[in-house]
């Protein structure tokens, strides 16, 4: 028994189940903080009398959620209409695997990974598994038989095609900087630091690839200012308008599950990881059990953070119209992001990928170079902006423009 203890694969076993369970609870939360935040930038109390501070409102909420009537309107397909939010829930579930949570644990002599899984292909495994998340929303629209779930499937898959490709090229900037695709090759180079002081984080090197690559995950997990496929006021509730009782929370769950992987990973990609600077407790080095805490309190504050961000962003940003969402991915994001490739590639070339000067020199030549062009393309030949109509020789009381009520 102690021997399965001190291996690899028994740490495996014991982490995902800790991992989950706090997952589970992580989820619930996330949703009560939520209305915090909400009330806190709208001056309200928010969630205050189901236990101390509210504090036991997740479990009030879950509660009503089990016990609701599971109505399964008649003009549904019944199997994809069941199986559409378990999709989404498995999958937003299984991404943690490859998440590195804590650097490495010394126990009987050996190092053990404080990680589930460790394939060479971890970023792609994550990446793969994300990108199943679809199949639920478009499952769900599709199998509702209605006009408006339609619509939501409709939208949620244009936004999500649109948006992994900038993802990706964001991810593949990472990759080449560091060259590794294993999520613990990615976060030890950047436990070092330059000139002793400075933390070598991802962050520093390509921080426009970080603000691109944050913005993407938020039109992956659907939230504002990228929630068209649940739009209210146009859409009910998008694809998941004829849902109720524990399948509608589960299309809730998995989103909130969603956020938390993905601001794990950008942690990982970007901030290093379970890495602290100047904290000996959360150096490679440290490898006992309180040092594996510390890393994983880390791990939990960086996720926190990016979590409260997506949050503050949701209930301060008006949501954009569809037309602007793609607009912003082929037109802005998908381009830039290209250029950051391209450049990489080329310091890439010259050994120039790890100096600041060189990545962020670029980083602003690319910036500057994709606002001219975009800025270019928004004009016709005659100089006005394309996307204002010319309103010379009408007449702002007849015809069309005064809605043509003859």
């Amino acid at each position: 028994m102690t021997e399965f203890l001190t291996s690899q694969f028994g740490v495996s076993i014991i982490l995902a189940g800790v991992v989950f369970g706090i997952l589970q609870g992580a989820v619930a939360y996330c949703i009560y903080f939520e209305r915090k935040i909400a009330a806190w930038i709208q001056d309200r109390c928010g969630p205050n009398r189901v236990g101390p501070a509210g504090l036991l409102q997740p479990l009030a909420d879950g509660g009503k959620m089990i016990l609701k009537e599971d109505v399964i309107p008649g003009h549904v397909d019944k199997n994809l209409f069941v199986l559409a939010p378990a999709i989404m829930f498995i999958v937003a579930f299984v991404g943690f695997a490859a998440i590195p949570w804590g650097g490495q644990l010394e126990l009987g002599g050996k190092l053990v990974s404080i990680q589930v899984a460790s394939p060479d292909i971890g970023l792609l495994y994550i990446l793969g598994v994300a990108s199943m998340g679809i199949y639920g929303v478009v499952l769900g629209g599709w199998s509702s038989n209605n006009k408006y779930s339609l619509f939501g499937a409709i939208r949620a898959t244009a936004q999500m095609l649109s948006y992994e490709i900038p993802m990706g090229l964001c991810i593949l900037v990472i990759v080449l900087t560091v060259g590794a695709i294993r999520l613990e090759d990615i976060v030890l180079p950047q436990t070092a630091y330059w000139s002793d002081v400075i933390p070598k984080w991802n962050v520093f090197l390509h921080p426009l690839a970080f603000i691109v690559l944050f913005v993407t995950m938020l039109a992956e997990a659907n939230r504002t200012p990228f929630d068209l496929a649940e739009a209210e006021q146009e859409l009910v509730g998008g694809f998941h308008t004829e849902y109720s009782a524990l399948k509608f929370g589960m299309f809730f769950l998995a989103e909130y599950a969603s956020m938390i992987t993905s601001s794990a990973l950008l942690a990982v990609l970007f901030l290093g990881g379970w890495h602290l600077p100047w904290i000996p407790w959360a150096q490679p080095e440290a490898t006992g059990i309180a040092a594996v805490i510390v890393k994983m309190l880390v791990m939990g504050g960086k996720i926190a953070g990016s979590l409260f961000v997506m949050m503050w962003l949701r209930w301060t940003l008006p949501r954009f119209r569809f037309d602007q969402l793609m607009r912003l991915a082929w037109g802005g994001l998908i381009p830039f992001t290209l250029g950051l490739f391209v450049l990489t590639v080329g310091l890439l070339y010259f050994d120039k990928h790890q100096s600041p000067l060189w990545t962020l020199g670029g980083n602003a030549v690319v910036l500057v170079l994709t606002l001219a062009v975009a800025g270019l393309s928004r004009r016709d030949v005659t100089g006005r902006p394309a996307s204002l109509p010319s309103l010379e020789g009408r007449s702002l009381t007849h015809g069309r423009l005064a809605g043509d009520v003859s």
